[in-house]
Formats: C-alpha cells, structure tokens, sequence
C-alpha cells in the first residue's frame, strides 16, 4: 500500500497536467527504509514525447548522488499517461529497475490536464517484470 500525503499528491497531479500533452515524469524521494515519500522532485522528460517518457542521464545522476547525501532513497517514480489508462505498459515495465519502489501513473486523458477535472491517480509495484496495482491512501500529513 501507497501511503501519500495530499500536498504531494496534488503536485505530482499538477506536474501531470502542466506537461500535457507530453508525459510528465518525476521522483519523490523519502528517508532510506521508510516507505515515506517526502520530497517531490520534479524532472524533465527528456524525449519530450506524449506516448514515452525518459529522465535525462545528468539530471537522474545528480538526483541519486543528492539522494545519497540525504541519506534517501526512490519511494516514488511517477509519470503520466496522456491518452490511455494509468497502467503500466510493457515499455514501462522493461524500465522498472527500482524493486522498493511505488511506481505511480497518472492518466490525463479525457479532459484531464484540465485543472478541476478527475485523474486517474494509481500505484504499482514492479517487480520482475511482475506488476501488482495497490491501494493508495491519501493522508493530510503524516503521523510521527
């Protein structure tokens, strides 16, 4: 199970939306170990495409170098589908390499890039070429 709070939630909506009709892509990164995601990181697509997303090589590298000095890790990979459902697709799959993560898709096809109008917000696992959709459960903040 996902658990996100509302406020990042809504942004990796946000980003959906203003990247349309090209995918969005991004990271929320979280304390190593403890399946919290804290920090939304925006990236660029690199291929600037509406049916293929891709993180460009320098921006990722220094994402995960500054995930190391954080002591975070990847707890959410997101990216949008502008024109079919929020499932992933076979390409997406062959790019899952992060096996703790919540893989997230946001659908923002029938009107969706429109501020106001419903998403569809879903979260996967990607394990070994293996996906398992899970509940998400949308919090106000988190608990300490």
């Amino acid at each position: 199970m996902l658990t996100i709070d509302r406020a990042t939630r809504d942004a990796i909506i946000a980003h959906a939306r203003r990247d349309h009709p090209d995918e969005a892509c991004g990271v929320v990164a979280g304390p190593i170990g403890s399946d919290r995601p804290a920090r939304h990181v925006p990236m660029v697509n690199a291929a600037m495409s509406p049916t293929f997303y891709e993180f460009d090589s320098g921006d990722l590298l220094r994402l995960y170098r500054d995930m190391d000095d954080r002591d975070e890790e990847p707890v959410v990979i997101y990216h949008s589908h502008t024109a079919t459902e929020a499932y992933p697709s076979r390409t997406d799959v062959n790019l899952a390499s992060e096996p703790n993560a919540h893989y997230v898709l946001v659908s923002t096809r029938d009107g969706g890039e429109v501020e106001g109008t419903d998403v569809d917000f879903r979260s996967y696992r990607i394990v070994d070429g293996e996906v398992t959709e899970e509940e998400v459960t949308i919090v106000e903040r988190y608990d300490t």
